[in-house]
C-alpha cells in the first residue's frame, strides 16, 4: 500500500499556521485529484485543502480547532487506492513521523511528542478517562494528556474550548498544562459565577512537578458582579498576536500631513452619478487614494521593502492592501497585486469587488497575500487620523482620515484669504530600523500632493 501525505500549503508569507474547521471527507472515503477534503482557516480567509493524490483517505491526523503548521501532513492518502489495514488511528494526533519531521524549540510540544508516544506505544492504563460524566465530548488525545498529566474531569470541565462547539483542543489542554504553574490556567471564570458584592479572588491551581520552559506571566483582573467575560473567536486571537508581534518587530514612527483636496471632491461629485449610470458601479475615494499611493512607490522605492535580518528587500512589484471591515468587526486586507499598472477605472472595479468579496468572507488566500504596502481608510468610520500599525513583513502603512469642510487660509494673487475647504488628515507609520523620517515624511507629503493637485477636467 502506498500512502502519500496531504500537507498544509503555504497561504502567504505572514501565515505560518491554519485551524481545522471541518472534514469534507471521512477515513476511507474515496477521493478524486485536486477534490477538497478539508476546510481551514487563517486569521484571513476560510480555505479548502484539495488531495494531491487520486485514493482513499486512511487517516486523518488532526481533528477539527486543531492547529496545523505550514508544510505539516494533515492527511494520508493511499495512492493504490486499497482499504488500509492498519489498526485505527486517534484523529486528534499528527502521525509519528510528521511530528518528527518539524523541528520546535519548544519543550512543551516536545513534551506533548512524548506524551502522544507514549499513548500510541504503551497498553491502556487501569484507570482511562472517558467522556461518560461529562458535559462535552472529548477526544481521545485531549483525555490522554488529561490523564497523564493528573487533570480532573471536573477541571477538564471548567477549560474553556476554542474548537468547533466549544470543544477542548490540544492546543487548549497543552495551554492549561503550561500554564497552571503560575495560575493563569483559572483565570477564565464564567460571568454567572460571579456572585459575591467583593471582586472575585481567583486561586491558583496546584503547581504540576513538570516545570514548564516558557511561562507567560498575566496580571490577574478583578471581576464584580455583573461582569462580562467574552473569550476571544479565532480570527481576533490572531489578529492580536499579528499587532504585537509587528510592535515587537518594527519601532514605530508616524509622520501627518495635512492635506486640501477640495478639487478631488469636486471632481467626484460632477462625476459619480454618470459613473454609476456608465459602469454599473460606484466610484468611491479608496481608488483615487491607492493611485496615489503608487505613484508616490515608484517615487520613493524603499519605501516598498522588507527587513530579513540585517539585509533590506527591495520589492519589484507594487502590491496595495487595503484594510476592509468584514460583517464580525474583524480586518481583512485583500491586496492589489501590481497597483501600479492600472488605470483609475481598473482599479475602481478591483477595489470595488475584493472589498466586496472580502466583507462576507469570500476571498481566496492568493487575494490575501503578497502585500508590499497597506493602506487603511480610517476616515470611513468617522477618524480624522489614527495611528495604524505596521502590516508585517511590510515597513510602513497609511491611515487616511475622514474629509471635513474647514475654514483654511489661501494664498491668491490679491492676498491671502479665509475659505470653506475640503480638508483631510494623512497618517504614516514606518519602521524606524529602515525608513528614517526624511523619506517617512517625504512620502507621505507626496502622496499629499498628487491628491490636492487633482485635475478637475480628468475623465474616466
Amino acid at each position: 500500500m502506498a500512502e502519500k501525505p496531504i500537507v498544509m500549503p503555504k497561504m502567504g508569507e505572514s501565515i505560518a499556521e491554519a485551524t481545522i474547521i471541518r472534514w469534507l471527507k471521512n477515513e476511507g472515503d474515496r477521493v478524486e485529484k485536486d477534490e477538497p477534503i478539508v476546510e481551514i482557516a487563517t486569521d484571513k480567509v476560510d480555505s479548502e485543502i484539495p488531495s494531491t493524490e487520486a485514493g482513499i483517505l486512511v487517516k486523518q491526523l488532526y481533528q477539527d480547532g486543531d492547529v496545523v503548521k505550514v508544510g505539516e501532513p494533515v492527511a494520508m492518502i493511499n495512492t493504490e487506492g486499497g482499504a488500509s489495514a492498519s489498526a485505527p488511528v486517534a484523529t486528534s494526533a499528527p502521525a509519528a513521523t510528521a511530528s518528527a519531521a518539524v523541528e520546535t524549540a519548544i519543550p512543551v510540544e516536545a513534551a506533548v511528542a512524548a506524551i502522544e508516544k507514549q499513548i500510541e506505544s504503551s497498553q491502556p492504563l487501569a484507570e482511562p478517562m472517558s467522556n461518560d460524566g461529562g458535559s462535552r465530548f472529548y477526544s481521545p488525545l485531549v483525555l490522554n494528556i488529561a490523564r497523564a498529566e493528573g487533570i480532573s474531569m471536573s477541571q477538564l470541565e471548567s477549560l474553556p474550548g476554542t474548537g468547533k462547539e466549544g470543544r477542548v483542543t490540544k492546543a487548549d489542554i497543552l495551554d492549561f498544562v503550561a500554564n497552571r504553574g503560575n495560575g493563569t490556567a483559572n483565570a477564565v471564570v464564567s460571568a454567572t459565577a460571579v456572585s459575591a458584592p467583593a471582586a472575585a479572588s481567583i486561586t491558583p491551581a496546584p503547581v504540576s512537578t513538570q516545570t514548564p520552559a516558557k511561562v507567560e506571566v498575566k496580571s490577574s483582573i478583578s471581576l464584580n458582579p455583573g461582569d462580562e467575560i467574552i473569550e476571544m473567536d479565532r480570527v481576533r486571537k490572531m489578529i492580536a498576536d499579528h499587532m504585537v508581534m509587528s510592535k515587537h518587530t518594527s519601532p514605530h514612527v508616524t509622520s501627518f500631513v495635512e492635506a486640501d483636496v477640495t478639487n478631488l471632491v469636486n471632481w467626484r461629485n460632477r462625476v459619480k452619478d454618470s459613473f454609476k449610470k456608465r459602469e454599473g458601479e460606484n466610484i468611491t475615494f479608496t481608488p483615487i487614494f491607492i493611485e496615489a499611493v503608487a505613484k508616490a512607490i515608484k517615487d520613493f522605492p524603499l519605501i516598498n521593502v522588507s527587513v530579513d535580518g540585517s539585509t533590506i528587500i527591495k520589492k519589484k512589484n507594487i502590491n496595495i492592501g487595503m484594510a476592509v471591515a468584514q460583517q464580525n468587526g474583524n480586518l481583512i486586507v485583500p491586496v492589489i497585486k501590481n497597483a501600479d499598472s492600472m488605470n483609475l477605472l481598473g482599479l475602481t472595479r478591483i477595489v470595488n469587488d475584493l472589498a466586496g468579496r472580502a466583507r462576507i468572507g469570500k476571498l481566496v488566500p492568493d487575494e490575501i497575500q503578497g502585500g508590499t504596502y497597506t493602506l487603511t481608510n480610517v476616515g470611513s468610520f468617522g477618524n480624522v487620523l489614527g495611528t495604524p500599525v505596521i502590516n508585517q513583513p511590510q515597513v510602513a502603512i497609511m491611515a487616511v482620515g475622514a474629509i471635513r469642510k474647514k475654514p483654511a487660509v489661501l494664498e491668491t494673487e490679491f492676498g491671502d484669504v479665509i475659505a470653506i475647504r475640503h480638508m483631510m488628515y494623512l497618517s504614516h507609520s514606518y519602521d524606524h530600523r529602515v525608513v528614517d523620517g526624511a523619506l517617512g515624511g517625504m512620502f507621505v507629503r507626496r502622496v499629499a500632493d498628487y491628491l490636492e493637485q487633482w485635475d478637475v477636467n480628468r475623465e474616466i
